[in-house]
């Protein structure tokens, strides 16, 4: 089991058509955005134009969560709203066109890989996925198998777990929380 920390504070901004993006977490490391032949990224972005069109991914699954207000948003024409923390799932090469701005959290799955799921927990969990994320969304401790973790806000913990061993989690705060079964 390898746990990787990603801190806010550590991401670098990249400009998309609609503001800023900061990149957490591309897997695999030797992965390119451009190149799109990822497995998955965790980044979060800013909506700072209105109206803002998503950069579309052809073969990806897209979650994302406003982290500070509701979204306006068109999925292929049809209108949608989103409350703060509602899990958001669309294809990424939909036409999606925002209308509101915010902060959100961003997680592009390939569609090549099974079994992944995103919720928002504060309940004790007991996993054995492959690939475990955790993004705060206040200042959290995070008990990974009773080893404290300690994250600020829109901080992100990664765990990989190749042999899948059982792992106990306990979250003093909501958090996001991702699982990808199988890669």
């Amino acid at each position: 089991m390898n746990i990787r920390f990603f801190p806010k504070k550590d991401c670098t901004a990249s400009i998309w058509s609609g503001g800023l993006t900061y990149e957490y977490m591309i897997y695999p490391e030797t992965a390119r955005y451009s190149d799109r032949d990822f497995v998955f990224r965790v980044s979060s972005a800013t909506i700072e134009k209105v109206p803002s069109k998503f950069t579309k991914f052809n073969g990806y699954h897209r979650y994302l969560v406003m982290l500070d207000n509701s979204l306006d948003i068109e999925v292929n024409k049809e209108k949608k709203v989103y409350e703060k923390f509602e899990i958001i799932e669309f294809n990424s090469d939909d036409e999606v066109t925002s209308y509101t701005k915010g902060i959100d959290f961003n997680w592009m799955v390939s569609e090549k890989t099974g079994n992944h799921k995103l919720q928002i927990t504060q309940s004790n969990q007991n996993c054995n996925a492959q690939m475990i994320l955790l993004f705060s969304l206040d200042t959290t401790l995070i008990k990974i198998n009773e080893k404290p973790y300690d994250l600020e806000r829109y901080d992100l913990l990664v765990i990989e777990n190749p042999k899948k061993e059982n792992i106990m989690l306990h979250f003093s705060n909501k958090c996001l929380y991702g699982t990808l079964e199988s890669l």
